[in-house]
């Protein structure tokens, strides 16, 4: 019996995007990325601000084109995967409308589907079930606070059950223990849906804790100039951030930036709060 083929999640293979070709303004945003993300896998991107990581973030998504190279998405092309909504979207701002309900605001990507009414109050309700919203589902936006906004804004990305999730930094926002908390319910949630994730940070404790690989970027134009991964198992809580294995990624990140031309060294009397507690990560990594 022949086995069922598995697509990676991503694949993207020599792409390059300018921006302005031939102009006086030209900015060469990424040249010759190739990524592959396995199905289930988190990964982070992360490099200097102007990288390219949002650029590639967005081509994976088919909400810009390739200037050259070619992006998969579950086996699809991207614009074909962006029409069967192969993957759901977060970025740091919620962007929930807050004249819809909570509920109403996770049933919207199910509505541009087809779904039937009583059929998208069930997912929407069992969605805010598991990012634990589900005594919530009558209330405004604005009536919750920025943790729980992001975590309604990941269950309308997560409603339609795509394979795949594109993060633009969604906790860039958050005070530091909000921002603990939803990296470990984020962690749980793909846990419990096998959702592969691609995620644009610029915290390098962020990544190493969210991540099975870290992808580090060079200055523009933005290339792929280390892969790192990061074995710190599949169970990971507050103590894993207290662990030695933990900071020892922590410093191979920051050295695979330090060595892909993003200078890390700044003032070590400020004080980066991902890492307070630890003599090794006295710095800002933002």
């Amino acid at each position: 019996m022949r086995s069922e083929l598995v697509h990676p999640a991503v694949a993207v293979a020599g792409v390059s995007k300018v921006f302005n070709r031939g102009s006086a303004n030209q900015v060469d945003a990424l040249v010759d990325v190739d990524l592959v993300v396995a199905p289930g896998e988190f990964v982070s991107l992360i490099g200097p601000s102007g990288c390219g990581k949002s650029t590639l973030l967005r081509l994976i998504a088919h909400l810009i084109e390739p200037s050259s190279g070619n992006v998969l998405v579950n086996g699809k092309s991207a614009s074909q995967a962006r029409l069967d909504q192969e993957y759901g979207m977060a970025f740091q701002q919620a962007g929930l409308f807050d004249w819809r309900s909570v509920a109403k605001n996770v049933e919207l990507p199910l509505e541009l589907k087809g779904w039937d009414k009583k059929r998208r109050a069930a997912r929407a309700r069992e969605m805010l079930e598991l990012v634990k919203l589900g005594d919530f589902v009558d209330h405004r936006p604005w009536q919750l606070s920025g943790g729980m906004q992001q975590r309604v804004a990941i269950a309308r990305a997560l409603a339609a059950h795509p394979p795949l999730l594109l993060m633009d930094e969604p906790f860039g926002a958050l005070d530091e223990m909000t921002r603990e908390h939803m990296q470990a319910e984020l962690l749980r949630i793909c846990d419990e849906t096998r959702t592969s994730v691609v995620f644009v940070t610029h915290s390098i404790p962020e990544a190493v804790y969210l991540s099975d690989r870290v992808v580090v970027m060079s200055p523009r134009p933005g290339r792929i100039t280390d892969v790192v991964d990061v074995d710190l198992g599949r169970d990971r809580d507050d103590d894993t951030r207290e662990d030695d294995a933990f900071y020892r990624k922590i410093i191979e990140v920051r050295e695979a930036l330090r060595n892909g031309g993003h200078d890390t060294t700044v003032d070590h009397e400020t004080v980066d709060p991902d890492a307070v507690g630890h003599p090794l990560l006295g710095v800002d990594d933002r």
